[in-house]
């Protein structure tokens, strides 16, 4: 399971927790410069962060029989991204980021050679802070161009993404557009595609109200796609 962009674990382990609660093993990774300050953030890549992430699948293949990707906005991306270049046996995103809302973000690669820095997305409603986030009162404008050039990088993938997908999105989402999830769901061949909207959740919806129900559908899903044979044989490259 992975966080999103200048996000920690702490915004997906409700998440988490609920899914090891019910049978499942869970891996968590940080993504490299999260959880220290923007300044340890705007010296890294995409590369890294997805790297960071296939290290845990790596990690968890070894040690189960099925493997699922799941990830919260930036890391729903990176989650179809690893389903893209490996077997996997279903995915799971909550507000998936592919996009923008900014328009001068596809002027990013410019700004970030005059401007250093912007503010954080102000989101009404969003979860307090639980104290491991570290300090991302700003945001690197380099970091946002790795990160856009990481959605490009999964755009390109997710003809590759064949294993069934659940998609759960937040109907006032002030960080990824809608036109994110629409775009994934154009793009992907999955086997079977299942849409969940949440009517009472912010853009972190894993810790809000909602974040129950998340959990539910998200054992359920996966606990399908273990009895499905089709997915079965994708999850193992057959």
């Amino acid at each position: 399971m992975c966080h999103g962009f200048s996000g920690t674990r702490s915004s997906v382990m409700p998440w988490a927790d609920g899914l090891a609660e019910a049978g499942f093993d869970v891996e968590v990774p940080l993504l490299p410069g999260h959880g220290t300050d923007w300044r340890d953030l705007e010296g890294r890549r995409w590369r890294e962060w997805a790297g960071a992430y296939e290290e845990a699948c790596e990690r968890l293949a070894a040690r189960t029989d099925l493997l699922f990707a799941a990830g919260l906005s930036m890391g729903g991306a990176i989650a179809l991204h690893a389903a893209a270049r490996r077997p996997v046996a279903g995915i799971a995103v909550v507000n998936p980021g592919l996009g923008f809302y900014d328009w001068r973000v596809r002027y990013i690669g410019a700004f970030r050679l005059v401007q250093r820095t912007t503010g954080p997305i102000e989101e009404e409603g969003a979860p307090e802070p639980v104290g491991d986030e570290g300090d991302y009162s700003l945001t690197p404008l380099a970091a946002v161009h790795e990160l856009k050039r990481l959605f490009r990088a999964v755009d390109r993938s997710l003809p590759r993404v064949t294993a069934p997908l659940l998609a759960f999105r937040s109907d006032a989402d002030p960080v990824v557009p809608p036109s994110s999830l629409e775009r994934i769901l154009a793009r992907v061949r999955s086997t079977h595609v299942e849409v969940v909207r949440l009517h009472r959740s912010a853009h972190v919806a894993t810790r809000g109200a909602e974040g129950p129900l998340i959990v539910e559908r998200t054992a359920a899903f996966f606990a399908r796609c273990a009895q499905d044979p089709s997915a079965r044989r994708n999850a193992i490259g057959a």
